[in-house]
């Protein structure tokens, strides 16, 4: 009565403890594979008019970037603007690092305008976020992107320093060469200007891209709790568990229906609820002002999650019973949250988490909801891959539930108390 129940509990709660805090407790430490991508559209500036030698300093910035940005990491993806706009589009890039193609030419007139008077215009460079991939991915992405600029700012400015140093001293036979001002080489020391901005700006209402989590972990919980009340009630109804309501106690005579007929009946049941639950999240979605642009697919997609979660956790009881339950909250619960991705990115968290994320129900759930809510329901940033792992979900689940109540009934195994047997 003590030992059995203080053991178990003491087993989940660790595995509890372990999976939450290791999953952010250090997240930049655990960095590994993080999506960015740098484009160069620099397109170079003559250095020397009389020998037209040809600079690219955009060229140089990249391979400072590649440098200092560590490999073991972050996945620095050299790709071409059209790439890495599409890549943002589909939630496959965390950020963006963009050279404009008049960088060095812009490089160039801030040099010669620091000894020449007229107008000139600060070089730029931006850093592009990905606001729909989620608010800590951001900030990630964010804080990457920054300490690499700044030290290659600095590398940059002090190279161009050189070069306007070394220009004003090439002056044989004429005036004195003219000195720097002191303002002129604070600005060149730092000569990028870095501007960060959001690439496809979510719209207010999205909890800063964490209304998707949300969404998901609503649809998982509303499967696993309903298959534990369709499962207890249902089983009460014909009479194989007692009820009580505070001080009355029910049992009603067992009802002479067979293990999988009985499964059946549960698996109908969830169905229906799982129609009703979805248009009422929905309900509850449009009146809290949430943006949904396309609510039937999400309305579709939020049934097929349930229905798979629900069916797997009736079957689960189906075969195992009352220990069902455990195994229900550590497959969907304990682990799903921490491997689904929705708050702290895959890619900030330990390995093995990626590895859950390969089959874990929460994490396809939040790919499949983040596609709707974010992504024009594109198939591929995620939709394909929540449908079809909705769908694999279901299929394991109907097989689990039928070959075990199948074998039980016909083994004669009937539910009754063993003990009195």
């Amino acid at each position: 009565m003590v030992l059995l129940p203080l053991g178990v509990l003491v087993l989940l709660t660790t595995l509890l403890g372990i999976m939450y805090l290791d999953y952010v407790a250090d997240p930049e430490k655990n960095l590994h594979d993080f999506p960015i991508a740098l484009v160069n559209r620099d397109l170079g500036d003559v250095a020397d008019s009389e020998t037209q030698q040809r600079v690219n300093f955009g060229d140089q910035i990249s391979e400072g970037l590649r440098q200092r940005v560590p490999a073991d990491k972050i996945d620095l993806r050299m790709l071409g603007i059209n790439e890495a706009e599409q890549q943002m589009r589909l939630g496959q890039l965390y950020g963006a690092i963009i050279i404009p193609s008049d960088f060095s030419k812009r490089l160039s007139i801030l040099g010669m305008g620091s000894v020449i008077p007229g107008d000139i215009q600060q070089p730029i460079i931006t850093v592009q976020t990905n606001p729909r991939t989620g608010a800590y991915a951001t900030q990630i992405a964010l804080r990457i992107s920054n300490e690499a600029l700044t030290a290659v700012n600095k590398q940059v400015g002090e190279q161009l320093t050189e070069r306007v140093n070394a220009q004003l001293t090439q002056q044989p036979g004429g005036p004195p060469a003219p000195e720097l001002s002191g303002a002129s080489r604070i600005v060149l020391a730092q000569p990028i200007q870095v501007i960060t901005e959001e690439y496809y700006p979510l719209p207010s209402g999205s909890g800063q891209g964490l209304t998707a989590f949300f969404y998901a972990l609503l649809l998982l919980l509303a499967g696993v709790v309903g298959a534990m009340v369709i499962h207890t009630m249902i089983d009460a109804q014909l009479g194989f568990v007692p009820t009580e309501y505070g001080p009355w106690y029910v049992h009603y005579p067992p009802t002479p229906i067979s293990r999988f007929t009985t499964l059946l009946i549960k698996w109908g049941v969830f169905v229906v609820a799982a129609n009703v639950i979805a248009g009422v999240f929905l309900l509850v979605g449009k009146l809290l002002d949430m943006p949904i642009d396309n609510p039937l697919a999400l309305f579709l997609y939020s049934v097929l999650a349930m229905t798979a979660v629900g069916v797997t956790g009736l079957s689960t009881l189906a075969a195992i019973g009352s220990a069902g339950l455990l195994v229900n909250l550590i497959l969907f619960i304990i682990l799903g949250l921490p491997s689904s991705g929705g708050t702290v990115p895959i890619e900030a968290t330990p390995r093995y988490f990626g590895w859950l994320a390969e089959f874990e129900p929460m994490h396809q759930v939040y790919l499949g909801v983040r596609s709707i809510l974010y992504f024009d329901s594109s198939f591929q940033a995620g939709l394909s891959r929540g449908v079809w792992m909705a769908l694999l979900g279901l299929a394991v689940g109907l097989v689990l539930g039928t070959v075990f109540t199948r074998f039980y009934d016909r083994k004669g195994l009937e539910r009754s108390n063993i003990l009195q047997d």
